[in-house]
């Protein structure tokens, strides 16, 4: 046999020995964990900051427990109702079947959390809202360190932390829940961990209305990346069929299984809703009982066309006239840009869902807060400006931004 020579480099990380010779040996799990971590931190903490302060303001300006400003009113009670007692139930306003206007995932990890922990569902539902808010940061700065670099991917994140309607981020409420699951999603696509991808957007589907545009990115770019496969040729000498061969590092099997995977969690809502209400559109129904539905933009047009034309006007309608306006006009940017497609798809889709929704203009700019890609195109300029500017910057808008949490919560009056 002849004489095997092994060779290593500390600086390279080549490692090999006989067959295995010129391959890079990876890291395993917890290493490439750790390493993400060490560069992401500074984001993540520059995060955690300006989310402490928005809540910091909050607490000053009510009477309130933690608790009991961020977890306990509005669309939080209805998760902790849920939670606590299930779905079956009637609404004295919306009727039958009123519960099920909320997605489950949110409340089963309340459900769950409490009961293996001795907390409190109000507890467990602000602690889960709270991690997965981290979450989000993280996988926010993983998508946009892997398209624009890291000084764009931590302005991105603390950017994240100050938009208008930034305090539903540390409130119990399934916003976090979501785009952290969006996010990292988002990161398995540009990654083509494709399996990680569909599974996610399948958590997405379950979590809430708009897992259907997370569900649209993944779909549509793993059918465009199956699409531009060479034509299959037959297996050769009975080896495996050429359809289940590598391409690009990933077999073709996982994008199948991304296709098929990524949307059985909204279809498996959607169907069970419609099987309780024993009609296939039950889902929409409920929906429309709560005076939610999918108008094409009729109604958003008609509110935007209030804030200009009433005499009177509250804030809050005027920052999400503003907001909505900011989207569209960062979308077209973000076209122009040529960002990559599955954020341009996701982004697109979220904005479409959103704007095409009939009721609850007040809450528009809270269900538009996972569209964090379109944020890019304003991090871009500020990651490029002398670090005293773009600070300056922020820290004035993380105060502005922290007054109007506090003024949604201790004078608005109604859910952001």
């Amino acid at each position: 046999m002849p004489q095997l020579q092994t060779c290593a480099s500390t600086d390279t990380g080549w490692a090999a020995s006989g067959p295995s010779a010129g391959r890079r040996t990876r890291p395993g799990p917890g290493a490439r964990i750790v390493a993400a971590a060490r560069r992401a931190w500074p984001a993540l903490l520059g995060y955690a900051v300006v989310r402490a302060l928005g809540v910091a303001l909050v607490l000053a300006r009510t009477d309130k427990t933690l608790l009991d400003a961020l977890a306990s009113r509005w669309d939080t009670a209805w998760y902790l109702t849920i939670a606590e007692e299930g779905y079956p139930a009637t609404c004295p306003r919306q009727g039958e079947l009123c519960r099920y206007a909320f997605f489950p995932l949110y409340p089963t990890l309340i459900r769950g959390a409490a009961a293996v922990s001795p907390l409190s569902a109000q507890a467990a539902a602000w602690l889960i809202a709270m991690a997965a808010s981290m979450a989000a940061a993280w996988g926010i700065f993983a998508v946009i360190d892997r398209v624009a670099g890291g000084r764009a991917a931590s302005v991105t994140v603390v950017m994240w932390g100050i938009v208008p309607h930034a305090v539903v981020q540390s409130m119990a409420y399934t916003e976090a829940l979501f785009t952290a699951v969006a996010a990292w999603a988002l990161y398995a696509v540009l990654t083509h961990r494709w399996l990680t991808a569909g599974l996610l957007a399948l958590l997405a589907g379950l979590t809430r209305p708009t897992g259907a545009a997370l569900v649209a990115a993944v779909v549509l770019y793993a059918l465009w990346t199956l699409c531009r496969r060479p034509a299959p040729r037959p297996a050769l000498g009975g080896g495996a069929p050429r359809w289940l061969a590598e391409e690009d590092g990933r077999p073709v099997a996982r994008l199948v299984g991304a296709v098929v995977v990524a949307p059985l969690g909204w279809c498996f809502w959607f169907g069970w809703v419609g099987h309780r209400a024993g009609r296939w559109d039950g889902y929409f129904r409920v929906q429309q009982r709560w005076g939610s539905a999918f108008d094409g933009g009729a109604y958003t047009m008609r509110q935007l066309n209030a804030v200009f034309t009433q005499a009177t006007i509250s804030l809050d309608k005027v920052v999400i006239a503003g907001t909505i306006a900011a989207c569209v006009v960062l979308l077209l940017i973000c076209v122009l840009q040529r960002q990559p497609a599955p954020l341009l798809v996701y982004a697109a889709a979220t904005l479409l869902i959103t704007l095409g929704g009939a009721g609850y203009f007040h809450s528009k700019a809270r269900f538009l807060l996972p569209a964090f890609t379109l944020l890019l195109p304003l991090a871009k300029p500020l990651a490029r400006a002398r670090p005293a500017v773009a600070w300056t910057l922020l820290a004035g808008a993380t105060v502005v931004s922290s007054a109007y949490g506090s003024f949604l919560l201790t004078v608005s009056g109604h859910s952001p």
